[in-house]
């Protein structure tokens, strides 16, 4: 049985949070931004020495226990440290480039270059060979999921091992075809 839950977050300095009336988001503020969290019904919250806990009322919510204080804890490390993910791409004339603020341009062997929008609260990094993205912001699940987007424009293929992955995914590679004997 899992204890995360149990489990006191750190609350460092700068660092605000504030429970809606009907007890449902957390507001966490910090020096990076402001992230709401969502609190499953009969988990509070409760700070004890500059620590935040999760409480349940009864055992029912003992599902629910490890998940809200895994959200509130990627609030309040996304309002301090920020999430990031690293993306490589692998493949000859594969690249990204950014286009403006707010517009990933990305030539993966289509006919086509692919424009992707960036939402508000996100930033991506390409360094100077325009093969490795540091996507990053404040919302984890926000980040993941732009990460996730972006990978699935061409999932590396397990032939040739081309297309785009994240950095330090593990592929493996299948054998081709072989000819007649």
């Amino acid at each position: 049985m899992s204890r995360i839950g149990k489990k006191p977050i750190a609350l460092p300095a700068g660092v605000k949070y504030t429970v809606s009336e009907n007890g449902n988001t957390v507001l966490v503020e910090g020096p990076k931004g402001k992230v709401t969290a969502m609190l499953p019904g009969g988990i509070t919250l409760v700070q004890k020495d500059g620590h935040l806990v999760t409480e349940r009322q009864t055992d029912k919510q003992a599902a629910f226990h490890g998940l809200a204080r895994a959200l509130v804890f990627n609030a309040v490390t996304g309002v301090t440290t920020g999430w990031n993910k690293e993306i490589d791409i692998v493949g000859i004339g594969y690249r990204a480039e950014l286009k403006g603020k707010n517009m990933v341009v990305f030539t993966l062997g289509y006919s086509h270059p692919i424009e992707f929008p960036l939402p508000t609260g996100i930033s991506v990094e390409i360094d100077a060979k325009q093969t490795h993205l540091t996507v990053s912001g404040i919302d984890r699940q926000k980040v993941g999921q732009i990460a996730a987007d972006m990978r699935s424009l061409r999932k590396p293929d397990p032939y040739k091992n081309k297309g785009v992955r994240y950095t330090g995914e593990k592929l493996k590679k299948k054998v081709g075809k072989t000819g007649a004997k």
